[in-house]
């Protein structure tokens, strides 16, 4: 496998609604304003470099995201990505699954269960059909209170349920993949031909805390960017900061991406769950407030 190393700033955000990139300005050499953003994921420049040719590839790099501080998160993190040609998400969870024990001092089981199961077996609700009013119904039952007085939709009702009563128990003593996920949670990804509200995307779970995100990766270039509209639509809804949506990625997809699959796993809490730490503080030497 190939290492690579794609730009930090680039001439476009992510137009993810649950992620928000960092804007950066600077004088060119004749005093004009340019305007760029700190990558979220190097997954965009890496998806380009796959349809010139790379083969498999992998890439090291700080990211950086706005409006994210806390017990697991840091504006600026480290990222592990990587893509295999001729791998669909199944076959990447056993890779992951190697490289992870490969690092734990004691290796860890690994178990998978849909994003469907896991609703109905803990919550008995069906993630895929339910209204957004009987998943708020459930979420006051169980006394998350953050619903109360807001108008969310299906899939932040669904981050909220997922986040409160189902994540806090994944992988206590196993390495846990959710995979199946909703397809309006999974932009990047393919859908099941014979499930289309389901898509190919997986994360992995230690100890109650999210680790990688991965998907089989979509190939369709005009399928892709009407998800990238839909997604500049949801931002609007909310009154987020608009972004452009990458040109350049969705012309190499246009070109000819490879078949196959991608997966970003956080560094920072992978060691936060080797050491047993309670705060990504504890495992960076600079956080936000002292770099």
């Amino acid at each position: 496998m190939l290492e690579v190393d794609t730009p930090h700033l680039g001439a476009f955000a992510n137009p993810d609604p649950h992620i928000e990139s960092l804007a950066v300005a600077w004088n060119d050499p004749g005093g004009a304003v340019c305007h760029g953003w700190l990558h979220t994921s190097p997954e965009f420049p890496m998806k380009r470099l796959l349809a010139a040719g790379s083969g498999s590839i992998y890439q090291v790099c700080k990211v950086f995201r706005a409006g994210e501080r806390g017990r697991l998160h840091n504006p600026e993190f480290t990222l592990l990505e990587w893509y295999r040609l001729g791998f669909d998400h199944h076959a990447l969870m056993d890779e992951m699954v190697e490289l992870i024990n490969s690092l734990l001092p004691t290796p860890r089981v690994a178990e998978r269960g849909s994003y469907r199961d896991l609703f109905l077996e803990r919550l008995s609700l069906d993630p895929l059909q339910a209204s957004a009013e009987e998943m708020r119904q459930v979420a006051l039952a169980h006394g998350v209170a953050s619903v109360e007085g807001l108008e969310l939709g299906r899939d932040d009702l669904l981050d909220l349920l997922f986040s409160y009563l189902i994540q806090p128990r994944l992988g206590r003593d196993t390495l846990c993949f959710v995979h199946a996920y909703p397809a309006s949670q999974a932009s990047l990804a393919r859908l099941e031909p014979e499930e289309p509200t389901v898509a190919r995307r997986f994360e992995l779970f230690m100890n109650g805390v999210e680790l990688a995100n991965g998907f089989h990766e979509l190939q369709d270039g005009t399928e892709q960017a009407e998800r990238f509209a839909e997604d500049l639509r949801r931002r609007e809804v909310k009154g987020q900061r608009p972004t452009p949506a990458d040109s350049r990625l969705l012309a190499a997809l246009d070109h000819g991406l490879p078949d196959c699959a991608g997966v970003a796993l956080g560094l920072e809490r992978l060691l936060m769950v080797i050491m047993g730490a309670e705060h990504i503080d504890e495992v960076i030497a600079f956080p936000s407030e002292r770099a």
